[in-house]
């Protein structure tokens, strides 16, 4: 009787994790996305001429309202045609924008491939690619694809002290572990997140609420 009870439990859970990240996954991209743009404002890329950044500008913006108007598609289109085409820094944040779109439309096999293809652009600061490697890891766990080993292998580096995309490397490390039916090591990551004051709060507080789905 008690076999029955513990599963039940552990129905219970796992239901409660599923609709965590039901809730939280696209955000977790936007927001990495919102910080790329952060990054964007101070990083050291490249200067190009000023005709073709405000070019470069006004298409990104006009893709940014096709995105708020609704218009996933067309937004994704003009996304992609200005990451090809363009080599400002608006290029590198159209890519990143078209990748979570393909991914907030279920097309994980496609943004983990064009989040690979930042990380391995070494024309990109290390940082961005970085970023890049964590949200290829989050699409393809989240949408139970690729070698979760090698995934995690990859991310180990990211998640140390010091680091700056360390939370969001815990974060999905936690994931990794939690869905390989490891639930030490996810608590172990997840706690952290949560004992560490310079988290992110929203970071911290899906920690919290993970801890709390894993129990004891």
């Amino acid at each position: 009787m008690g076999d029955i009870f513990r599963e039940i439990d552990e129905e219970l859970r796992q239901e409660r994790f599923d609709k965590l990240w039901r809730k939280y996954g696209k955000h977790v991209i936007a927001l990495a996305v919102a910080v790329v743009i952060a990054v964007a404002a101070v990083s050291g890329w490249r200067q190009y001429q000023t005709s073709r950044r405000l070019d470069d500008g006004a298409r990104f913006a006009a893709a940014k309202a096709l995105l708020e108007d609704g218009k996933s598609e067309d937004a994704r289109a003009l996304f992609a045609a200005l990451g090809r085409e363009s080599g400002t820094n608006y290029g590198v944040l159209a890519r990143f924008h078209e990748a979570a779109l393909r991914a907030g439309a279920g097309d994980v096999a496609g943004a983990a491939k064009d989040y690979e293809a930042l990380a391995g652009d070494s024309d990109l600061d290390d940082t961005l690619r970085d970023l890049a490697t964590i949200l290829s890891a989050f699409v393809a766990v989240n949408g139970a694809s690729g070698d979760v080993e090698a995934i995690s292998a990859r991310l180990g580096p990211m998640a140390e002290e010091g680091k700056p995309w360390r939370h969001s490397a815990l974060e999905v490390l936690g994931l990794i572990a939690h869905k390989s039916g490891d639930t030490g090591k996810a608590k172990e990551y997840y706690q952290r997140i949560a004992d560490d004051a310079d988290a992110p709060r929203n970071i911290r507080t899906r920690a919290a609420q993970m801890l709390a789905i894993i129990g004891n």
